[in-house]
């Protein structure tokens, strides 16, 4: 159930709303509101809600509308919003903005090393990345790793590196948070907070990201073996936390083949736009775990009609700390947008005509 509140709600009519639901919800903390096309509103399980329970809330001065949705994930399913949510990347910081989802839209590419390794590293990785025609510079500072011997970035340091590399570049910041105590200080330095697969069902740290300060969007990686719902369900923590601004990106799922790291589950994107309204976006680098297969999976992505691609990018990938068989060069990069905004041109052209 979502109940949409009057724009003319004083703090009286409010209190009285929130006061119930805490009494429906059984709930000891205060009720959280998010806003979503241009309106207040709050999601509680209609499991919970009796009749009387239904009809004091739509006697309610603060109610505007009740909306009964015959899905666990209610926030992000697009029987609630029908149109695709756009998000705007890097309006808090000095760099330039970039607008993922929403119509008409360009397929926006996301592009830099796996791990921040130094400040050179960093700075001519994001040079050339600029360079190729990317819109958001990625890179991690905090790196989970399989093995606890590898390779685990450098923390704090990377986010440093990171904010000087916008600064010279002007390309906004994607970078991995890992833990819900360390979320407000990565959003001071990103434009873009992700969670990876090992945390997409970590929900004290979805509902933290939900909660930044900033509110700054949050790239939600599918689980290792997460189904849709699960998914879904995943990203309407952050989005019940507060948090509107939610982008999906599919990075494969684990198969029991060993020739490629992952199974890149393309069929996920045109269904999940039939699902949800949120921005979705597709990792070649980690579903494959092939440099060689990137820049053919990246074509497949934005021809299955993905909003933009997040791809591991290194200036020599032979020698890279992390991930180095998946990463590409910037030559690659450059040659990899210059056909995918082919294909995404094309396809808008073909729709139009239609």
């Amino acid at each position: 159930m979502i109940i949409t509140i009057r724009n003319t709600a004083n703090s009286e009519h409010r209190a009285q709303l929130m006061a119930l639901l805490c009494r429906i919800t059984g709930s000891q903390r205060p009720i959280t509101t998010t806003q979503m096309r241009g309106r207040e509103v709050v999601a509680i399980d209609s499991a919970l809600v009796d009749p009387e329970a239904h009809s004091l809330l739509r006697s309610l001065n603060a109610v505007e509308q009740i909306h009964s949705l015959n899905t666990p994930y209610q926030l992000a399913s697009r029987a609630f919003q029908p149109e695709n949510t756009s998000i705007t990347i890097g309006a808090t910081n000095a760099c330039t903005p970039v607008i993922i989802g929403g119509p008409h839209a360009d397929p926006v590419i996301m592009a830099g090393p796996c791990a921040v390794e130094n400040r050179e590293q960093l700075i001519t990785t994001a040079q050339a990345v600029k360079r190729a025609g990317a819109h958001v510079l990625r890179g991690g500072a905090f790196k989970p790793r399989t093995s606890p011997y590898q390779f685990q970035g450098l923390g704090v340091e990377g986010l440093h590196l990171l904010a000087e590399a916008r600064e010279i570049t002007g390309l906004p910041v994607i970078t991995e948070v890992m833990e819900p105590g360390m979320v407000e200080t990565v959003a001071q330095h990103a434009d873009v907070l992700q969670i990876g697969t090992r945390n997409a069902q970590n929900f004290p740290l979805l509902l933290a990201a939900g909660r930044n300060s900033k509110q700054l969007p949050v790239l939600l990686k599918r689980g290792l073996s997460s189904t849709l719902s699960e998914w879904l369900l995943a990203a309407e923590y952050i989005l019940a936390a507060g948090n509107p601004n939610v982008i999906l990106c599919e990075r494969g799922i684990r198969s029991y083949d060993p020739q490629t790291r992952n199974v890149l589950d393309l069929t996920c994107v045109p269904l999940l736009q039939e699902l949800t309204h949120l921005p979705i976006v597709v990792d070649p680098s980690h579903s494959t775990g092939r440099r060689e297969l990137v820049p053919i999976m990246s074509r497949a992505s934005i021809a299955a009609q993905a909003q933009g691609l997040i791809i591991e990018v290194h200036p020599d990938p032979d020698t890279a700390l992390c991930d180095g068989k998946q990463s590409i060069t910037p030559e690659q990069l450059t040659k990899i947008i210059r056909e995918t905004s082919l294909i995404a041109n094309m396809i808008r052209e073909e729709i139009s005509v239609a």
